[in-house]
């Protein structure tokens, strides 16, 4: 029977409780409620944004947002965001999900975190940008209802989140900081990592392999 949070039903298919039970082995239990809190706030800002995300795509993209933090997916160093979606699109594809459909969720999760563009694009790329920005950042918060939200954290806890988030991302990216360039991810190494100095795209070009 299909869970409901906040006025959103939650997807009971084969694929969201295996992305859910992947999630939760593999991750920390503070990844799983944060995926799972992502889901619901996309979801309540869809509506009221007046889009129509696939709930089961917007879900497995949510489950799988942060999961290049934990686990390394790729043995190329790459941004997080893309072991995420790259894990993602294999997955949807091992089962059975057309290209199209693992393409819109590889697309969400690889551009969760990057300013500007999400909400231009597909719904369930905006919905999961907005989501995720309430969660992390408490962007828009203010334009959901209180007691919405009240249930969601009822059912997520956020506990010590900020503080254990953080050192999760730092975790995840100290290994593969060149990753970071160009992106939020750089303030993360630059809070928490000794020494940590991130390029600027002046001194790239300074210091190209031009004479002028």
């Amino acid at each position: 029977m299909s869970e409901t949070i906040a006025g959103v039903d939650l997807p009971d298919t084969a694929v969201a409780i295996q992305a859910a039970r992947f999630l939760q082995e593999t991750g920390d239990p503070l990844l799983y409620h944060h995926s799972r809190r992502v889901f619901l706030f996309a979801s309540r800002h869809a509506r009221a944004l007046g889009l129509t995300p696939d709930p089961e795509l917007l879900y497995v993209a949510a489950m799988f947002h942060d999961t290049g933090l934990a686990v390394p997916f790729s043995a190329t160093p790459q941004r997080f965001e893309l072991d995420g979606a790259d894990h993602a699109r294999a997955f949807l594809l091992d089962r059975g999900f057309p290209e199209r459909s693992a393409e819109v969720v590889w697309s969400a999760v690889a551009l969760h975190t990057t300013p500007g563009i999400p909400a231009r694009l597909g719904p369930e790329t905006a919905a999961l940008n907005a989501g995720v920005l309430t969660d992390a950042v408490g962007l828009r918060l203010d334009q959901l209802d209180r007691d919405r939200v009240d249930e969601i954290v009822a059912a997520h806890p956020r506990g010590a989140f900020k503080q254990r988030f953080l050192r999760l991302f730092a975790e995840g990216l100290r290994h593969r900081p060149d990753t970071t360039y160009g992106t939020v991810n750089a303030d993360v190494l630059e809070h928490f990592v000794p020494g940590f100095r991130r390029t600027s795209m002046v001194e790239r070009v300074l210091n190209a392999p031009w004479p002028t």
